[in-house]
């Protein structure tokens, strides 16, 4: 049982770690790396007794990991025409486009490298390559324990109910928001059957082409929902998710310096969400409320960037390093 040592140890890593916090970054870094080592074990395992059966199932894999690049580019091109349809042109509404077309042109870079043997295109083939499976590597451990995370339900008693706000439509409450809304209400009342009495808190401040701050706003959805007004806390001021987070803890702490809460956001948002919790010293986790399936994936890369970007200096630093390192390719 050696061979699955590896996977144990990172299993192991990923547990100690989600123990004692659930909303860290590195927890997907533990995640794939014990998946990787589970499925290399069961190869080598099943490589020691059945040589020919390995065999099959590492060209399976490869096969399937092509298989699934080309299925995944056609899938972001379609969710990108879809978004840009329903969404407009905006650069964030670009990005699953983006990204489609991006393993597109990687895919032809490579076949326009083995059939004309180019060196120089070779060169360039490899430094893409290099950076694309580093990106492509944090995208999966983001992506992977976003889910994981997501899973988690809160449990025992909350004091409070803490919903993010996304901006108003004509100074209403959008689709979007109404699902953040609906799901801590839900919370807020499943919390009061079972004998508790949370408050709700709703934070958002007023944007530019807004008469009304966002947490006014919601504040009159829950009422209308059933909510009580008393029951109720506004946070008017926040711009940022970073803002609402920091602001809305501290009216917590200033109505129960020892609260328990939970934030309410969008699915495609939660963990970001809780990376942010966690640094503005929120004592609660983070879930997330459905949001419309063609909206996700650019919705979940934009996120992916956005953390990339919070952890610019090393990130970027790695790519710099692979450029280097792949154009030394070039030398050899």
């Amino acid at each position: 049982m050696i061979v699955f040592a590896p996977a144990g140890v990172f299993l192991l890593a990923l547990a100690v770690s989600m123990l004692r916090d659930r909303r860290r970054l590195r927890n997907g870094v533990y995640l794939v790396f014990a998946l990787f080592f589970a499925v290399l074990g069961l190869m080598l395992k099943t490589g020691q007794s059945h040589p020919a059966v390995a065999g099959a199932l590492a060209a399976t894999l490869l096969l399937l990991a092509v298989l699934s690049a080309l299925t995944l580019a056609v899938f972001l091109i379609r969710n990108g025409l879809t978004m840009v349809r329903k969404e407009g042109r905006r650069p964030a509404n670009l990005l699953s486009l983006l990204a489609g077309l991006g393993i597109v042109g990687l895919s032809v870079m490579l076949v326009a490298t083995l059939s004309t043997g180019s060196r120089a295109l070779g060169t360039v083939t490899v430094i893409a390559v290099l950076v694309v499976g580093y990106v492509s590597f944090l995208f999966t451990c983001f992506l992977l324990y976003s889910l994981l995370y997501g899973s988690f339900k809160p449990r025992g008693r909350l004091d409070f109910v803490v919903v993010l706000g996304s901006g108003l439509i004509r100074n209403k409450v959008p689709p979007l928001l109404a699902s953040r809304l609906d799901k801590g209400r839900a919370l807020y009342d499943a919390q009061v059957a079972a004998g508790g009495n949370p408050m709700m808190v709703t934070s958002g401040g007023q944007g530019p082409d807004e008469d009304r701050p966002e947490a006014q706003a919601m504040a009159e959805y829950l009422v209308e929902a059933g909510v009580p007004e008393d029951r109720i806390l506004q946070e008017g001021k926040s711009r940022t998710t970073e803002e609402n987070l920091t602001l809305s803890g501290a009216m917590m702490r200033e109505v129960d310096p020892g609260y328990r809460c939970v934030v309410v956001t969008n699915n495609y948002h939660a963990f970001r969400a809780a990376l942010m919790a966690r640094k503005t010293l929120i004592n609660g986790q983070v879930i997330g409320s459905p949001t419309a399936r063609y909206f996700w994936p650019s919705a979940v890369i934009r996120e992916f960037v956005a953390v990339f970007m919070g952890h610019k200096v090393i990130n970027f630093g790695m790519c710099a390093l692979l450029v280097f390192m792949g154009s030394l390719s070039g030398l050899a």
